[in-house]
């Protein structure tokens, strides 16, 4: 693959990566807030709906596409499509995939199907949803923050100059022989 595919699949994933962690961001910083501030009824019932309107193409498509471009970027290095900032795209792309992707299936989203199976008027619905706001935001931060720190390193990456990246790889190979 050329340095000017990487490139643009990095921008791609870049991009992705940071439209991802923003709705993340907006969940976690105004979001949940504000339905913690609603009756526990009427809490329940907006997320619910929420993450009924949630699967969609538009934001399946921006979360899984990064998904596959992230792993393009986290293979890439073993197909030997190296070069500057391939650590750096290597890091990116897995920090998505496990920090992203894994996060959401693994914790999130349990916590949306046992709210989906939930009457939002039963007796224990408001001891669920105070539980509920607490763990799905707390796995959400960390999606947040993953998802930026993937973007920030994906961004790095199309920084370092094919010089630099060449001086580096020959002083440490220089340093391995003295």
């Amino acid at each position: 693959m050329s340095s000017f595919a990487i490139s643009v699949v990095t921008v791609c994933t870049a991009v992705g990566s940071g439209v991802v962690a923003g709705v993340f961001f907006g969940f976690s910083t105004f979001v949940l807030p504000a339905l913690a501030r609603l009756p526990a009824e009427q809490g329940i019932a907006a997320m619910q709906a929420i993450n009924v309107a949630a699967i969609n193409k538009w934001f399946m498509g921006a979360m899984f596409g990064t998904a596959a471009t992230s792993l393009l970027l986290v293979i890439a290095p073993f197909l030997g499509w190296a070069g500057p900032g391939s650590g750096l795209r290597l890091t990116g792309g897995l920090m998505y995939l496990f920090g992203i992707v894994v996060v959401t299936i693994a914790f999130n989203v349990p916590r949306n199907d046992a709210l989906a199976a939930l009457s939002a008027s039963a007796a224990e619905a408001a001891g669920l949803w105070s539980r509920f706001l607490v763990e799905w935001t707390r796995w959400n931060h960390v999606r947040t923050v993953t998802g930026i720190a993937a973007t920030v390193l994906l961004v790095t990456s199309l920084a370092v100059r094919p010089s630099e990246y060449a001086d580096r790889r020959t002083s440490q190979t220089s340093q391995r022989w003295t």
